[in-house]
Formats: C-alpha cells, sequence, structure tokens
C-alpha cells in the first residue's frame, strides 16, 4: 500500500516537547498499547473524543485524549487509503478532525492542499474546542492551513511560497484568507486558552496520574480565568484600587513566573546535592576496594617472601648435608689410603724376621760353611765376588 507523503520528521519530533513528553507519560497513552490495528484506534475516537484540543481543560492538567490516539496514529504511520478511510467517515466528526490534524504534522506541506481542496466547503458543523463553540469543517480546515497556533501550541511551519500559493487558490474560490479563530487565538495566551498551562514549565508540574475524561462531565465545570473588573476591591471595599487590573495580571504573572525559577533553582540544587553524594559514595567504595585489594597484595608478597625464605633456608640445609657427608666421606677415603702402609711395613719386618729365623736354623742344622772347606759340602761354594751361597734342594737365599 501507498503511504503518505511525509514531511521527512520523526514522529517524535512532530509535537512540540512538551507535549509530546506529556503524552508518552500518561496512563491512558500507556493503555493504547493493547489497540493494534487501524480500526480499534478509530472505535475509541468515536467513544471517547468529544473535542480535538491538546490539552484537558478544567483541573486535569494532562494531554486530551484525542491527542494521545493523534499520536497513537503517529506510530501506525497510516497509508493514503486509511487516510481516506478517516476523512469521508460518517460516524463522528471527531475522526475526520484527527486525520485532518494528522495530515497537517505529518504531510508534505505541498500535498496539503491536494488533500484539504475536497473538503474545503464541507458543512458539516462540530465543536473542536472544549468551549462548546460550533463552527464547521471547512472553516476549521481553512484555519488549519492559515494558522501557525492551534490552541496554544506550534504547528509545522508552511514554506512562504506554498503559503502563498494556498492563499491564492483561496481566492480564487472567494474563500478567507485571514484564520476565524476557530482553532484559537493567532498568538499565544488568549483568553480562550487561559485554562491550559501558561508555561512549559507549569506543563511539566502537572499530573499524569489521571486518565483523560469523557468531555461531557468536564466541559461546564472549569471557568475560565479572566482579569478582575475595573474598581474591583479585593478585600471588600468599596473604593476602587489605585493600580488597573492589567498591571495587577502582569504582576501576578511575573512573580508565578519567579517562583517557578525559584522551584526549578531548588530542584537543580538538590540534584546536584544528591549527584554529590553519590559520587562521594562511588570515591569510598573505590578506596575501600583499592585498600583491600593492597592488603590482598602485601599479604601475597608475604606468603611468597615466606616460602621462599622457606626456599632458601631448606636448600641450605640440604647443601650443608651435602657437604658433611662429602668431608666425612673424603676423611674416610683418606684413613683408608694412610693405614695400608704400616702393615706393608709390619709384614716385611715378619717376613725379614722369618727368613732369619730360618737362615739360623739351617745353620745350626748343617753347620757353618766358613768352617768346612772350599771344596767339602755339597750345598755351599763362593764365588768371585766373595758372596757366599747356600744351596739347598735348588732353592737359594741371598
Amino acid at each position: 500500500m501507498a503511504e503518505i507523503q511525509t514531511n521527512g520528521r520523526a514522529y517524535e519530533s512532530l509535537l512540540e516537547k512538551v507535549l509530546s513528553m506529556n503524552i508518552l507519560s500518561s496512563d491512558y497513552f500507556k493503555e493504547l498499547y493493547g489497540l493494534k490495528t487501524y480500526h480499534e484506534v478509530i472505535d475509541e475516537i468515536y467513544n471517547q473524543v468529544n473535542h480535538v484540543e491538546p490539552w484537558m481543560g478544567g483541573n486535569c492538567r494532562g494531554p486530551s485524549t484525542a491527542y494521545c490516539l493523534l499520536y497513537k496514529f503517529f506510530t501506525m504511520k497510516l497509508t493514503v487509503k486509511q487516510m481516506h478511510g478517516l476523512l469521508k467517515h460518517t460516524d463522528s466528526p471527531y475522526i475526520r478532525a484527527v486525520g485532518f490534524l494528522y495530515l497537517r504534522y505529518v504531510a508534505d506541506a505541498k500535498t496539503l492542499w491536494t488533500w484539504y481542496e475536497p473538503y474545503i466547503k464541507d458543512d458539516e458543523e462540530f465543536s473542536p474546542g472544549s468551549n462548546g463553540r460550533m463552527t464547521t469543517m471547512g472553516v476549521y480546515i481553512r484555519d488549519l492551513l492559515l494558522g501557525l497556533y492551534y490552541f496554544d501550541t506550534l504547528f509545522p511551519r508552511i514554506p512562504v511560497p506554498v503559503m502563498r500559493q494556498i492563499v491564492s487558490n483561496l481566492e480564487k474560490m472567494n474563500l478567507p484568507t485571514k484564520p476565524s479563530g476557530s482553532t484559537g487565538d493567532m498568538s499565544r495566551g488568549s483568553d480562550d486558552t487561559a485554562r491550559r498551562p501558561p508555561s512549559v514549565k507549569a506543563s511539566l508540574s502537572v499530573s499524569f496520574g489521571q486518565r483523560a475524561p469523557h468531555r461531557a462531565s468536564t466541559r461546564g465545570s472549569s471557568p475560565v480565568r479572566r482579569p478582575p473588573p475595573s474598581g474591583y476591591d479585593r478585600n471588600g471595599g468599596d473604593e476602587p484600587q489605585a493600580r488597573s487590573p492589567r498591571r495587577s495580571q502582569s504582576r501576578d504573572y511575573y512573580s508565578d513566573r519567579d517562583s517557578d525559577r525559584q522551584r526549578d533553582r531548588e530542584r537543580e540544587k538538590d540534584r546536584e546535592r544528591d549527584g554529590e553524594r553519590d559520587r562521594e559514595r562511588e570515591r569510598d567504595r573505590y578506596r575501600e576496594r583499592e585498600r583491600d585489594y593492597g592488603d590482598d597484595r602485601r599479604s601475597r608478597r608475604d606468603y611468597e617472601s615466606r616460602g621462599r625464605r622457606r626456599d632458601y633456608d631448606d636448600d641450605r640445609s640440604r647443601h650443608d648435608r651435602r657437604s658433611r657427608s662429602r668431608s666425612r666421606s673424603r676423611s674416610r677415603s683418606v684413613q683408608i689410603e694412610r693405614e695400608p702402609t704400616p702393615r706393608r711395613d709390619s709384614s716385611n719386618k715378619e717376613k725379614a724376621v722369618t727368613v732369619n729365623s730360618n737362615l739360623a736354623k739351617l745353620k745350626d742344622l748343617y753347620g757353618d760353611a766358613s768352617s768346612q772347606k772350599g771344596d767339602e759340602g755339597f750345598g755351599t761354594r763362593r764365588d768371585s765376588s766373595s758372596e757366599e751361597v747356600i744351596k739347598l734342594g735348588g732353592s737359594s737365599w741371598r
């Protein structure tokens, strides 16, 4: 399906920011999440809407039912066929009025005349505002095209060349080229709209916890605030006051504005103090974490240093034990090496003693060779070197 040619703006920025915030914060708009189809929204308009002003009147400070449903249409992005169904609907003029409002906010300014021209002389009567003032649908459409303000809210601006073309088309049709006032005054702060919030701050301070009521119960219950007549004594006296009502009203307005500013400054200071307290708590938590982390690091360093000291002591003790064992082994080896020498000497001495004793026995047994003749005896002789040799059975001793 073909979509409507739009002006390219996001639907969040089509309405004034204050009005958009109030709509999104209202409980009634949150209930509209349950409406999923185009026809369900139309049925809700038929059942609930009795005026097409942006704000509720009376003591119910909040967005109107019509504008909550209009914002619901913004989120649905209507097609061309659906828009024709709205503009030609015969059950309620407020369904048609919401359709024309949708085009004024969403459609491209160059296409507005094409949409509005078939209905520019429509004679169906209805009351756009909550004051019961009746007008025709054609007059209402002309005011939507020619006016920049709509019940103290601001419409998207139509480019000057496009506006000139619209005025020229109205002149060709012999229709008025000035707004008739069916959508409020051409500037903000008129008497007809004095019941609505006079400023952005006042509208932001309203309560959002109320559902938009049926307008039949509140239409005549909220009188319009008007300045007191000249000569009126607030204290009940008959003498007129020295100052004019206009000056009194302006002074009250500025005093309200100053009180609003003072409240805003106090709220800002409270927010700054709360933020400072939050930052201080965050810094305390950070310092506590750092302190805990430092304690953990110190305990970890102490544990590691104790572990290294134990390892060092263990290494020293093992080294000392190995050095002592090596020294004992070396002393044993030295002793073992030194002990065999005296044993060998004693064995030699014993052998020499044994030999001498054997020689003595042989001498005793066979006699001394020196006392016998040189040629006698079978066992002895003297060689050229005068060395005495004793022979016994092939063995000899020298």
